[in-house]
């Protein structure tokens, strides 16, 4: 019988053992995962410091961009921004020397010219889907449409009616181009592009096709692509 229990006495001291060991492995594991477990808490709250300190920058960023603007906001009129003079083409077609600038205001802006052909503007485009106003429209809001590619063509009482209807219709079958009456400007019948005006005789003229063609979506164009529809609707 000795020789029985002594193999009993050590197949269970083996057996203890063993769960020893393994409660000794679960214990390592435990805290094992108990490290991770922090470590992945102190990242997450780390991370979540950078971001929050990002989020609260950038919100004070924009904040002082906005204030900017908001202070530039405050005058009646804001410049446009633009430095330079027109110089005028053989074709007669004016294209502006300098700079025209492109920040965007939401206030009235005084151009150097008339109609303008780019500066500062406002941020919504004027919808310039081949989209014929029969009102005139705000200079800052289609200096954005000019922005994207679009052909403004212009008119004064002065002009023929024969020749707006003409060009209101050339217009309406012409995606990134518009048309509105203009009282400021020194000839009856004009178009501008950004950088770019012409004085047409009538509609006639065949300068209205060539300057379609060069600057509807034209080399000029700061955006080409960009939205003609979705701005500022009739």
């Amino acid at each position: 019988m000795g020789p029985v229990k002594n193999s009993n006495s050590a197949t269970r001291s083996a057996r203890v053992e063993e769960m020893r060991r393994a409660e000794r492995a679960r214990e390592r594991r435990n805290r094992i995962l108990t490290v991770a477990a922090s470590v992945v808490v102190v990242a997450g709250l780390v991370v979540g410091g950078v971001v929050l300190v990002r989020s609260q920058s950038d919100s004070g960023g924009s904040g002082k961009k906005d204030t900017a603007a908001s202070g530039d906001a405050k005058n009646a009129k804001n410049s446009a921004g633009d430095s330079g003079h027109f110089t005028t083409g053989e074709d007669g077609v004016q294209t502006w020397s300098g700079k025209l600038s492109r920040t965007h205001v939401t206030t009235g802006v005084t151009y150097p010219m008339h109609p303008p052909v780019g500066g500062n503007h406002n941020p919504v485009w004027l919808d310039c889907n081949g989209t014929v106003y029969d009102k005139p429209v705000h200079d800052e809001n289609a200096v954005h449409a000019l922005e994207h590619g679009a052909v403004w063509v212009t008119y004064t009482g002065a002009a023929d009616k024969a020749d707006v209807s003409a060009l209101a219709a050339k217009v309406k079958r012409t995606p990134y181009s518009l048309m509105s009456p203009y009282e400021k400007q020194d000839a009856p019948l004009i178009l501008s592009a950004w950088g770019h005006q012409v004085t047409v005789k009538s509609a006639k003229d065949p300068e209205v096709d060539k300057f379609f063609a060069a600057y509807v979506q034209g080399e000029q164009t700061p955006e080409p692509g960009a939205s003609c529809t979705g701005g500022v609707m009739r």
